[in-house]
């Protein structure tokens, strides 16, 4: 109890937000140990995604002190790291949430207090915007507050390093280890962050380089100013509707509908309990509008702006919501016929895509002729694999991952919502000159090159203890031999295993050692098929966050009904035999 006692004395000798300190004033003087144990025993750990967590008051949480000492050890770090730091500057952006502008300026106070050049971003701007300038300005780091589609108690605190990609290892643990050196808070005022002769206000120059950028991604002008088809556009009460708004302006589509509801920038997220595009019954009140207005298209992007999603409704007046996979592949489809207009060799060109999205591309890839790469889930994988595609001598104009992030062109190696968007529009208006739908496309890209469903789910395991055993059970299926992964599911032969945690790829003898980075968690990738050639790729991972098993499953085949009762019967036999659900009591989801 000492050790908690210390811990919270030394958050009020640290603390002047008076709004923090007498939250933890109060749970010590009220004897609410259980609260103080909650957000006073563990600091919130800065992980490969910077920071991220709910707004209160102690060291597990996210507040002013946390913004402060991460900013004093980042700039620490940075200063150390990165040749003329000093010169070269921070770029320093927010979103709309709660305290999002507060910890702006306090991160820019500790970089200044360094003497560390500051770009802010003035005003609300979308997370691209960030490593966007970074690029730009050959800044050496970038930070975005933003908690992206959290929910309305959560904020967040986004690291971009030199290369403009969010960090990887091994630059979240030296960031995580300075700023643990750097505790002790050197400024709280902010009231020279904008006046100070090292604070740039770059902001529109850095907005007009962006539409100037965005501008390559444009096909048709003269298309877009006389397609017949209109879109409905929801920014889920986040910043993305100015950003959408010139975007159609520069490419030359006539105003889109907006949903008035969700249009603005509210914290509080009023109409939706997730602002997250992908959650059910986040789209009700475009699809409404859209219905309204007799219009066949939604789009939609979550409040950060850096994630998409979009809808059509068909002649019978049935919505479909594309999944990520179906977008990504969409969106491969356009790369690549705008890449072959150009007259460029295809085997230059590759795209990219995290392990747990859809295969389809690497169906594409072997058709076509161009590079597929693959890499761990998350967009600083992607990012940085998208950058050695290049140094090998690729062009890389697309990468994606399932949670509807999208990556274009070589500006921003980082998902863009914008971009996607006016990518997803200029399809659906090429489409419609040829009399085409985006559902009777995707159909005919199943029809080349294979049909690709997922079934994706979890297992739900709250004993840690439990959920290794598990997975060493399946690293020794067949005790005969070591190690011994499961040789068949549903009916399938494993034709290939990647354990990205103990370091294991069947594929490639005789070290066989994976090219991926290793999980810090469980993770296991099976591919299987059978005579047929129906295949699977399952991938079995634990969830760094929740008491989870994830399963990411895709199959592939020329007859879409069997590849649908296949991909249950796998989900079946993984549960029942190979993870021991009722055995080990496993809810399932």
């Amino acid at each position: 109890m000492a050790e908690l006692s210390q811990l919270v004395s030394k958050w009020l000798e640290f603390d002047r937000n008076p709004v923090t300190r007498a939250e933890i004033q109060g749970l010590r003087d009220s004897g609410n140990i259980q609260e103080l144990e909650s957000r006073m025993r563990h600091r919130i750990e800065f992980g490969t995604a910077g920071l991220r967590g709910r707004m209160e008051a102690g060291w597990a949480r996210m507040n002013d002190l946390i913004i402060i000492q991460a900013s004093q050890g980042l700039a620490a770090y940075v200063i150390k790291q990165v040749p003329d730091a000093l010169s070269r500057g921070v770029v320093i952006g927010h979103d709309h949430r709660h305290n999002s502008e507060q910890w702006a300026k306090l991160t820019a106070a500790a970089f200044l207090a360094k003497d560390v050049k500051v770009y802010l971003l003035r005003g609300l701007v979308h997370t691209p915007m960030v490593p966007f300038s970074v690029k730009r300005l050959r800044a050496a780091c970038g930070v975005m507050i933003t908690a992206s589609h959290n929910p309305k108690q959560d904020n967040g605190y986004k690291v971009y390093w030199e290369n403009a990609v969010q960090i990887i290892e091994p630059h979240d643990g030296g960031i995580s280890e300075s700023i643990k050196a750097n505790l002790t808070p050197d400024t709280w005022d902010t009231s020279n962050v904008t006046s100070s002769s090292l604070s740039v206000d770059i902001t529109q120059e850095m907005h007009d380089a962006y539409f100037t950028s965005l501008s390559s991604l444009l096909v048709d002008r003269q298309m877009n100013r006389t397609t017949s088809v209109r879109f409905v556009n929801t920014s889920m009460h986040g910043v993305s509707d100015p950003y959408v708004k010139r975007a159609f302006e520069t490419f030359g589509f006539a105003p889109y509908i907006p949903v008035k509801e969700q249009q603005q920038p509210d914290p509080e997220f009023p109409t939706v309990r997730f602002p997250n595009p992908e959650e059910k019954g986040a789209l009700d009140l475009a699809l409404a509008a859209a219905e309204r207005e007799g219009i066949s298209y939604v789009l939609a992007q979550d409040p950060d702006s850096d994630r998409f999603s979009g809808a059509e409704r068909d002649s019978n007046g049935t919505w479909t919501v594309f999944t990520g996979d179906q977008l990504g592949s969409l969106f491969a489809s356009h790369i690549l016929k705008t890449y072959k207009s150009t007259g460029k060799p295809l085997d230059k060109l590759a795209m990219v895509a995290s392990t747990v999205s859809s295969k389809m591309i690497e169906a594409m890839a072997e058709v076509e002729g161009f590079k597929f790469a693959q890499c761990l889930t998350g967009f600083k994988y992607i990012g940085n694999t998208g950058l050695d595609l290049v140094k090998a001598g690729y062009e890389v104009p697309f990468g994606y991952e399932e949670a509807i992030g999208f990556m274009f062109g070589d500006q921003i190696r980082d998902k863009d919502g914008v971009a996607a968007t006016m990518t997803f529009v200029q399809l659906v208006a090429t489409l419609n000159a040829q009399g085409k739908t985006l559902k009777g496309h995707l159909q005919g890209l199943y029809e080349k090159y294979g049909y690709f469903q997922t079934n994706n789910g979890y297992f739900i395991c709250n004993d840690p203890p439990t959920i290794d055993r598990i997975f060493a059970r399946i690293r020794n299926f067949d005790s005969s031999t070591s190690p011994s992964y499961p040789k068949q599911i549903a009916g399938l032969s494993i034709t290939s295993i990647v354990d990205l945690t103990t370091g294991y790829d069947s594929t490639n003898p005789p070290t066989y050692k994976p090219s991926l980075p290793l999980s810090s968690g469980h993770m296991i990738q099976f591919r299987a098929q059978n005579s047929s050639a129906m295949k699977i790729v399952l991938t079995t991972r634990t969830s760094g966050t929740e008491p989870k098993i994830k399963y990411y499953l895709e199959g592939s085949g020329k007859d879409n009904e069997a590849v649908k009762v296949l991909l249950v019967q796998v989900i079946q036999e993984l549960g029942d035999v190979w993870l021991e659900a009722s055995k080990h009591g496993l809810g399932k989801s």
